[in-house]
């Protein structure tokens, strides 16, 4: 029998499980846009309650969370967000922050995805100089997807945001993987989330459901939220079909987050042996392995040949990330298919 494919390429490729297929199936439904969809309703509140906000937004995505959320603190017209150069909505949002809100992003170079207070202190505009974009909104992305997956310690976040209040901007939270962070920590998620002006949780990642993120802020903010989600297309209707798989997630999912950063671990240790691969194993935090390799798209594509999907990111990097759809028994596979893809 021929081996299976042991897809790394991204927590995003999960597929929804049984009990989690019948819990859609099941769902009681309504209409959203009438507040009549139980559902959706149920995981709007459990959400805004685990984030330590007032109210909650059921949108498609974590980018149109990213979206809304930019849109509600920052003027079309000039206004600058400070985040790292290697976060999501610098590098695959489709410039969104321009297109869509008219902004200006204030990019702090940042290997590890973990922004320092005095960095974002230094990069504050001056209030005053006409001639500059106007300083807004911090965001802070947990954990650092380009990053390798690092968790931001609840200090270094409570100093971030402390720095955004003293120079009077608002501060956002970028929670795509916000469960796994709370799980390799220990620190629960409305501890690091309810330092935010607006924070948000996906769905469709580590978490395995298809589709789905909840943006969570004050009840006024949520309210103008609705407005947005309107205006890009992303109201919906039944939504408790998906809404469903969101809460079973929560259920089940959660936990079981710990046995992908186990995984992570076990693939970092193993690439660490093989010659011609660089990677400190000890900077594996949670689910997301990045490595160097001498040719990354060679190295890509030699691994397909033998069964097993990662992702390129240049040259010579290559991502690969751990999921509820690949036990150890797929970690040990990968690791095989690597020494052999480098000739070992």
């Amino acid at each position: 029998m021929a081996a299976r494919r042991v897809n790394l390429i991204s927590d995003t490729q999960t597929q929804p499980t049984e009990g989690m297929r019948n819990a859609m199936a099941s769902a009681e439904v309504g209409d959203e846009q009438k507040f009549a969809d139980p559902t959706t309703i149920a995981l709007q509140e459990r959400v805004a309650e685990m984030l330590g906000q007032e109210a909650g937004l059921f949108l498609p995505s974590g980018t149109m969370c990213n979206l809304i959320a930019f849109r509600l603190h920052l003027r079309p017209g000039g206004d600058e967000v400070i985040l790292a150069a290697n976060s999501h909505p610098v590098g695959f949002e489709a410039g969104s922050p321009a297109a869509v809100n008219g902004a200006m992003t204030r990019q702090i170079d940042a290997p590890t995805g973990i922004l320092s207070a005095t960095e974002v202190g230094a990069a504050v505009r001056t209030p005053t100089n006409r001639y500059a974009p106007r300083s807004r909104l911090v965001s802070v992305e947990q954990t650092t997807n380009m990053g390798g997956g690092r968790v931001w310690p609840l200090d270094a976040i409570r100093d971030v945001v402390a720095a955004a209040r003293a120079n009077e901007l608002r501060a956002h939270l970028d929670g795509a993987r916000l469960m796994n962070a709370s799980v390799a920590s220990g620190v629960p998620p409305a501890a690091f989330a309810n330092l935010f002006d607006t924070a948000w949780l996906d769905f469709s990642k580590g978490l395995g459901a298809p589709v789905g993120a909840v943006l969570a802020g004050s009840a006024e903010l949520i309210a103008e939220a609705w407005r947005y989600k309107q205006m890009l297309g992303g109201a919906l209707r039944q939504s408790g079909v998906l809404t469903a798989a969101c809460l079973y997630a929560l259920d089940h999912h959660v936990e079981r987050l710990a046995d992908d950063h186990e995984h992570a671990r076990l693939l970092a240790d193993g690439l660490a042996q093989l010659p011609r691969v660089q990677i400190d194993p000890d900077t594996v935090e949670t689910n997301i392995v990045i490595f160097g390799v001498p040719d990354a798209d060679a190295f890509v594509e030699r691994l397909g040949e033998l069964g097993v999907e990662v992702g390129a990111l240049d040259r010579t990097r290559v991502r690969a990330v751990a999921h509820l759809d690949v036990d150890r028994g797929g970690i040990e596979q990968a690791l095989e298919a690597c020494g052999s893809a480098l000739g070992c």
